[in-house]
């Protein structure tokens, strides 16, 4: 029996809960999976997992062992990839997930360009607007929105951005003498963006001045697209993040609104930020796909 390859797979199932996930994250079959961890078992001469027909769950002493065994895993990686570091050419699957939006936007189009210099590196894009654990998911990356609250892991800055309140020249056309500072926003139609029920709020800061707007409208979305879509339709006020509207601005299919004040519906702090690990040594493939996408996006800080 291969240990170490074993005991990587055990991680797998132990993450995931099940055979199938983590043979889909290894590209193995299931039966292969399976072997490999009656093997361990065998080896150990204990049962790590409880069985049932749809997932997997740890026995206390499988609990013992992913405890005691992820530390000395680690730094057999951190070893690995210290030596990796020192060839030129990044190679293997690089797993990213991204929000929506910007995934849709920016990363997608800018793949073909990146899997053409980077011949030996395949990329295994998931996109979702939850908030996604990376370690638990066996990410390399994770393009986010917004500052990074987990001390566990590190962010870089691709790109600083601003949000925006816009709305098309139809919808300005019908209702734009009602919009003469920011509080009357409450009195048409606003496009919202959550995942959760509650009330919404808009804030706006202008120097020392701070604004509180609550709200409403005809369409909510947890869907950036989606609202994109309904605002160049006229539909109402949206709320956006400026690089998902510097083209429609640019060329005059929306406008903006209240330039003057800073406009947030949460954290006014809006980067493009990629996520990933803390590690000495950092994969040669995460790492020129970040320098890559901080490169191919620097215009989006020239506003």
């Amino acid at each position: 029996m291969n240990w170490l390859h074993a005991v990587k797979v055990f991680r797998e199932v132990a993450h995931h809960g099940s055979l199938s996930a983590a043979s889909r994250r290894l590209g193995m079959s299931p039966a292969t999976v399976s072997r490999h961890i009656s093997a361990l078992e065998h080896e150990l001469r204990a049962t790590l997992f409880h069985r049932s027909s749809r997932q997997m769950s740890l026995t206390e002493a499988g609990r013992i062992y992913k405890t005691l065994i992820e530390p000395i895993v680690s730094q057999i990686e951190e070893a690995s990839l210290a030596v990796e570091g020192l060839q030129s050419t990044p190679r293997g699957t690089l797993h990213v997930h991204s929000r929506m939006m910007v995934g849709q936007q920016y990363v997608v189009p800018l793949l073909p360009k990146f899997l053409d210099l980077y011949p030996e590196v395949d990329v295994d894009l998931t996109m979702s607007n939850f908030e996604i654990d990376i370690v638990e998911k066996g990410l390399d990356l994770d393009i986010r929105i917004g500052r990074l609250s987990d001390s566990t892991l590190h962010a870089r800055k691709i790109a600083t951005s601003r949000r925006v309140v816009v709305a098309s020249p139809s919808f300005l056309e019908k209702h734009g003498d009602l919009l003469h500072e920011p509080a009357d926003l409450a009195n048409v139609s606003c496009l919202t963006y959550r995942l959760r029920m509650g009330s919404i709020i808009w804030r706006f800061r202008r120097g020392t001045e701070e604004v509180e707007v609550p709200v409403s409208g005809r369409l909510q979305s947890d869907n950036g697209m989606s609202l994109l879509s309904a605002v160049l339709d006229g539909i109402g006020v949206a709320l956006m993040s400026d690089w998902a509207v510097r083209d429609a601005i640019a060329d005059g299919r929306l406008a903006p609104l209240f330039v003057d004040y800073s406009a947030s519906h949460s954290d006014y702090e809006n980067g493009i930020y990629a996520v990933f690990e803390k590690r000495e040594f950092l994969p040669q493939k995460t790492r020129v796909f970040i320098d890559f996408l901080c490169s191919e996006l620097a215009y989006l800080n020239q506003g």
